[in-house]
């Protein structure tokens, strides 16, 4: 998360988190990346990160090591109205669907109580 998180400055350090996961989770979260087959595209036409945040991605899968980074994204529009709407809206979904797959997870996770009260 860099989204300048109650007036961070910029000598800050990043807010970041933690998780241990299962090679099932792994396994899934590769699918999800593999089928976006963002690994075909090139951030170098997508919008500058700006005084918003920034959004960055770093994949390393199959021997390939890629790293993608754009302006925060708020919208649709947002992609549309880019230089390259179509490799950015295949980065937007990706990131969406690795955002709800991981609330997903950490939803599940809360709610489970293995033992009863």
């Amino acid at each position: 998360n860099n989204s300048g998180y109650k007036a961070q400055s910029a000598k800050d350090e990043m807010i970041t988190r933690e998780v241990f996961v299962s090679q099932l989770v792994l396994d899934e979260v590769k699918r999800i990346v593999e089928d976006s087959e963002v690994v075909k595209e090139d951030d170098n036409n997508w919008p500058a990160p700006d005084r918003v945040g920034k959004q960055e991605l770093e994949i390393i899968i199959n021997g390939q090591h890629i790293s993608f980074t754009c302006t925060k994204l708020g919208s649709v529009l947002q992609v549309q109205q880019s230089k390259d709407p179509e490799g950015l809206r295949v980065f937007y979904y990706l990131v969406q669907d690795l955002k709800c797959l991981v609330f997903s997870i950490v939803s599940a996770h809360f709610k489970i109580q293995p033992i009863q009260k």
